[in-house]
């Protein structure tokens, strides 16, 4: 899904000053291009929080550029560097591909921080939209658990309208929570079945936690959240259980709801006050990430 249409009228963009650079990054069975934006400073020794971004469609849609407008705004407006993946997709690379290409860009970012003017004790933060949301999700479980991450740990994820559950894989315990596939079936822009086409597409295993990062044995340790749910969403249930998951386990949260719109609503309609409201929160909720979710 693609993040840039509700954005392009915001004219600081265009005055903003920042470096954008692709990098090659060497993966299992190949290579991703990883895109760098920085933004300028008169002190070539300044640093800036990092926020690695994994786009959206399904494992299988979209590309580097959809969201590419959007993160120039985030590093400018909020002094950010932002690592934009290309992560590969299906149908021809298939789980776990996205998922493990998603690790080790976040693992370049940690390794090659210096080179492109990050300080991860400033902010070190993963977040993605719809499958990116997923991967993100899953990448900060992987990241609390391993030991390379063990003295430069993430500081917050950002989870917009993320998939968290595979429907073939709910726990029992919360199939009364998990009613939203059904219930918004037919909903604009995805549907349960083009969400179920997507996950065949991928091959994704119900089961495994990288697919449904709720089956995870533990959600404690896992660094501050920043949601944004649909209320017409499919997916909408799921986000509400992991953001009161994650709460429960100790995490800090922030969740904003928009009543009434379907998944990507502020993409297929730019241009309705929900969707200025949603753009608005993000860079509210990126700021929250970046204070150390302390207010």
């Amino acid at each position: 899904m693609e993040l840039t249409h509700a954005l392009k009228n915001c004219s600081f963009v265009s005055d903003a000053k920042y470096s954008v650079t692709d990098h090659k990054v060497p993966v299992d069975g190949g290579e991703i291009v990883v895109r760098v934006v920085i933004p300028e400073s008169d002190d070539p020794k300044q640093t800036f929080p990092v926020l690695t971004w994994l786009h959206g469609g399904g494992w299988a849609l979209g590309n580097i550029d959809q969201d590419d407008w959007a993160l120039r705004v985030w590093s400018t407006e909020l002094q950010v560097v932002t690592v934009n993946v290309e992560f590969r997709s299906a149908p021809e690379h298939t789980f776990p591909i996205p998922w493990d290409d998603s690790y080790t860009a976040l693992k370049w970012v940690a390794s090659n921080a210096a080179s492109i003017s990050v300080s991860l004790d400033k902010g070190f933060l993963i977040g993605g939209m719809s499958a990116g949301g997923n991967l993100a999700a899953t990448v900060a479980h992987l990241a609390r658990d391993d030991p390379f991450f063990s003295d430069k740990p993430l500081t917050g994820s950002y989870l917009a309208i993320p998939v968290i559950v595979h429907a073939d894989a709910y726990p029992e315990k919360f199939k009364d929570q998990l009613l939203s596939m059904e219930q918004n079936k037919d909903a604009p822009n995805l549907t349960r079945d083009s969400m179920r086409f997507y996950l065949d597409t991928v091959k994704a295993p119900p089961e495994d936690p990288k697919t449904s990062p709720l089956l995870y044995p533990s959600h404690a340790g896992l660094p501050p959240a920043y949601f944004q749910i649909c209320g017409l969403d499919p997916l909408r249930d799921e986000g509400l259980l992991y953001e009161r998951e994650l709460r429960a386990a100790g995490t800090r949260t922030k969740l904003d709801v928009y009543p009434g719109v379907p998944h990507a609503f502020q993409v297929f309609s730019p241009t309705i006050s929900a969707a200025a409201k949603y753009e608005a929160d993000t860079l509210v909720g990126l700021k929250w990430l970046l204070a150390g979710a302390k207010y």
